[in-house]
């Protein structure tokens, strides 16, 4: 015979999440998106638009730091290396930049029987970069034509289409009321 510890449905449900809602399986949907590289520009900078920026951005492993308060929230970090070129016609100057997404996101319950991972649009201030250039000439053009900041605009604005994106919509959802009906079938 079974002897059990009954809890309340909150305390349950509560567990459920904890359980369900890891920085393993938070990181494993970020992941998705890892690994993907992206090109932004030509964008025209400095004075003048004289400035020609491209740069070929890789995404990396994201990390996943759980909270658990009243609501379930994650701090998400996902890595990014960027190969940048500034074409001023007559010289070319190549960067290599590393630099850092900081995304927040929340478990949260909704109906009919469903988690959504709800996840917050980044702003520029939400994405670090590091420049580095190999001259002093690249350094002061790093810096006239606005390079930095350009960057964080641009990714935050590329990580932004990517969560509204259907498949980004798709991985942030779990319909638990399916995936127990059909562990209840398979028996």
């Amino acid at each position: 015979m079974h002897t059990h510890t009954f809890v309340s449905y909150e305390e349950f449900g509560r567990r459920f999440f904890e359980v369900a809602v890891t920085e393993d399986r938070v990181a494993a949907a970020f992941a998705e998106i890892a690994g993907n590289s992206f090109e932004m520009g030509p964008m025209a900078q400095g004075p003048g638009k004289l400035a020609k920026i491209t740069a070929r951005v890789q995404i990396q492993q994201p990390q996943v730091r759980r909270n658990l308060g009243e609501t379930i929230t994650f701090a998400v970090r996902i890595p990014l290396v960027i190969e940048l070129l500034i074409d001023l016609w007559l010289d070319k100057q190549r960067f290599i930049v590393d630099g850092e997404i900081a995304l927040r996101a929340a478990a949260r319950a909704a109906e009919p029987l469903t988690i959504v991972i709800d996840v917050a649009k980044p702003r520029p201030s939400d994405i670090a970069v590091h420049v580095t250039s190999k001259s002093v000439r690249g350094e002061i053009l790093r810096i006239i034509a606005g390079v930095d900041g350009e960057i964080r605009r641009f990714i935050a604005a590329y990580v932004a289409e990517e969560i509204d994106s259907p498949a980004s919509q798709q991985a942030k959802i779990i319909d638990v009321e399916n995936q127990v009906a059909s562990a209840w079938d398979s028996d």
